[in-house]
């Protein structure tokens, strides 16, 4: 995700219809390929079950192929070894749904305009910007993205099988004036329902249903997402905007009077917290808000596997780690919030340490709301940019610089919960992570993985704004994490945490950490190719022991998908985006009704960051407008066997 200073961003995509993945459980070996487009009569009559796969990777697109670096290109091999010894190799492909911008059905015999902003009250939200082209805004950067199933869907036109997506769309670029319109629309969010094809695993787009987000009084700039354990889309609003400043913030202005027609009414304490919605059997969704999982810039979150505990990205300059544990399995609405203390270790590389977890406050997601809806920023606290001369108030790391804050009486809690990243300086976090984006979970191994976008600033040795977290050099390319997690884990206050899910060090493994270089290579590349650059996006696939990776990178001409083999350790790059883009809407899904997917889908193609693109630009452009809507455009897709040139005999 982009960092909110930086306004002008990237930009689009483009989708259309799927094809399949490959079962990966027990399965008859002649079912497996006459189900990916095989001759079953071809394949052995005896049966294997899975037992892994590996990931060959794909070469970088290059000038020589300029179509191929202005859209998804997929190069990339999966090989699958099974329990009697043989192995499948499956070439991959990219399967698109719709671009946006596209008129997609809407279930009720009508079209809808995928990806399109609507007002509080489900209007259509109208670009005006160049006389004569009046049109719906509509999305360019659709985001983090959800698959599941429901026992007893209810949507007509199914002729296999329902599966649903829910997909955000976090900002769009610009308007057709091509002034920004970064963070000046409430971002929408849909239920795709998607008729899934039993012999080939494709999936069809057949109803797009956009939710009403009024009640949660629209969304802010929603990221990354994951799939909770109890089968709902987990959302994330980023960039909390500073209330503290409200009244000069030109961008929330706008936001507000997109979303209420009118400027001043939006309330800022009502955005930076985590939507979670909820796919209903006829393919609609309902949404609701949690106000207490800290008001932070909500990345994307992971839900572990005691159902309670939340692992939580913070895309942030002088950022912090924060875990959240609920009261009750499966009900985010009351709970433990908890920062991080980074004891380092090492200093070398990307930096690693030892973790320890301050107690920030328990609340429920009610009684927050409500502060929300009646406080303002000076009710809660005195806040200085500048040193005020007065002991009362105490000097904090926040955005790269320094506030003086003072908690007004009794407003801890209210402080705690709506300037979270305040409170979490004030009481002792480690408030230096550059960036920290998406989490994820080795369920098996007991480690989570987190994505820091960059490794700089606020966490490098002398830099004024830097905390606890001080390595030696700069890594521009950034760097993931893992972290492990044990029991019995007590807070700085010596008190028990109730998890067992609990991160007790942090470091980066050598080969997921970026190399920046120090003169750009020969298409413009500032970080080395061969390895991630700014990961953000993250997945982890239990069944193929593998780490997903999505990039936003401004170091690489194009930005890829990677897997990484946590066995092997081997990284593969499996998929390419158009040049400018980044790669989102990651979600690797094991097992629907016995097809596997890699959700992927990519942003605001043809933003053309200097320097990395002024090689490619003059070449590329007028392919990726051509491709994507004059650059307004953007798809959402998954990744799938290409049925042609899979394997039909094995051994």
């Amino acid at each position: 995700m982009q960092e909110q200073p930086n306004v002008s961003r990237r930009k689009a995509l483009k989708l259309l219809v799927g094809a399949p993945m490959l079962p990966l459980g027990a399965f008859s070996v002649s079912t497996l390929l006459s189900g990916c487009g095989g001759d079953s009569a071809s394949a052995p009559a005896t049966s294997a079950s899975f037992k892994s796969a590996s990931f060959a990777s794909m070469a970088a697109p290059s000038l020589a192929d300029t179509a191929a670096m202005a859209t998804t290109t997929v190069g990339s091999t999966l090989t699958v070894s099974y329990s009697d010894g043989t192995t499948q190799a499956y070439k991959l492909a990219y399967q698109p749904f719709f671009v946006t911008g596209d008129l997609v059905p809407n279930g009720s015999c009508g079209t809808t305009l995928a990806g399109g902003y609507y007002d509080i009250d489900n209007q259509p939200i109208i670009d005006k910007s160049v006389a004569g082209k009046e049109r719906q805004f509509f999305s360019d950067c659709p985001d983090g993205t959800s698959l599941l199933s429901l026992d007893k869907p209810t949507v007509a036109g199914i002729k296999g099988r329902a599966v649903f997506a829910v997909v955000q769309f976090e900002y769009a670029t610009r308007d057709q004036s091509l002034v920004s319109a970064y963070g000046q629309l409430p971002s929408p969010i849909a239920v795709l329902t998607l008729d899934q094809d039993q012999t080939t695993g494709k999936l069809t787009l057949v109803k797009y249903h956009n939710v009403d987000t009024s009640k949660a009084n629209g969304l802010w700039i929603t990221c990354g997402a994951s799939l909770s354990p109890w089968n709902t889309h987990l959302s994330s609003e980023e960039y909390e905007p500073d209330a503290t400043v409200i009244s000069t913030n030109s961008q929330f202005k706008a936001f507000s009077t997109s979303l209420y027609g009118d400027a001043s009414r939006a309330n800022p304490y009502n955005y930076g917290h985590l939507p979670e919605v909820t796919v209903n059997p006829d393919g609609t969704g309902t949404i609701k808000k949690h106000y207490n999982l800290g008001r932070i810039s909500h990345e994307l979150v992971q839900v572990l596997p005691d159902k309670r505990t939340v692992m939580m990205g913070d895309d942030a300059t002088n950022g912090g780690l924060f875990m959240f544990i609920a009261d009750r399995a499966e009900d985010l609405s009351s709970g433990t919030l908890y920062v991080a203390k980074w004891t380092q270790t090492s200093s070398a590389a990307a930096g690693s340490a030892n973790l320890t977890w301050i107690r920030i406050g328990s609340a429920t997601s009610a009684e927050i709301e409500a502060m929300a809806a009646k406080l303002k920023a000076a009710d809660i606290m005195d806040v200085s940019t500048k040193d005020p001369l007065d002991a009362s108030f105490t000097k904090i790391n926040f955005n790269g610089t320094f506030n003086w804050i003072r908690i007004k009486p009794g407003m801890e809690k209210a402080a705690a919960f709506l300037e979270t990243h305040r409170y979490a300086a004030y009481i002792g976090g480690s408030m230096g992570f550059t960036k920290l984006e998406g989490t994820t979970i080795n369920a098996k191994d007991k480690i989570v993985y987190t994505a820091m976008s960059r490794v700089e600033k606020s966490m490098v040795k002398g830099n004024a704004a830097s905390t606890d977290v001080a390595v030696d050099k700069t890594i521009s390319a950034g760097a993931v994490y893992a972290l492990n997690l044990k029991a019995g884990q007590r807070d700085t206050s010596g008190t028990a945490i109730n998890s067992e899910w609990v991160p007790v060090d942090m470091a980066a493994p050598a080969a997921l950490v970026g190399e920046d270089l120090a003169t750009p290579d020969a298409i413009g590349n500032t970080a080395n190719a061969g390895k991630i650059a700014n990961p953000d996006n993250l997945k982890f696939s239990e069944k193929l022991r593998t780490l997903f990776i999505g990039e936003d990178s401004g170091m690489h001409v194009n930005n890829f998908l990677w897997a990484y083999n946590v066995d092997t350790q081997n990284l593969s790059r499996v998929l390419s985006c158009p040049a400018g883009a980044e790669s989102t809407g990651l979600h690797a899904v094991d097992e629907i009704n016995g097809w596997t997917y890699i959700m992927s889908n990519f942003q605001h193609a043809g933003d053309w960051e200097s320097p990395v693109h002024d090689k490619v630009k003059a070449a590329l452009d007028p392919i990726v407008r051509a491709n994507y809507k004059d650059r307004f455009g953007a798809t959402v897709g998954y990744l799938s066997a290409d049925a042609s040139s899979i394997k039909l005999a094995k051994g």
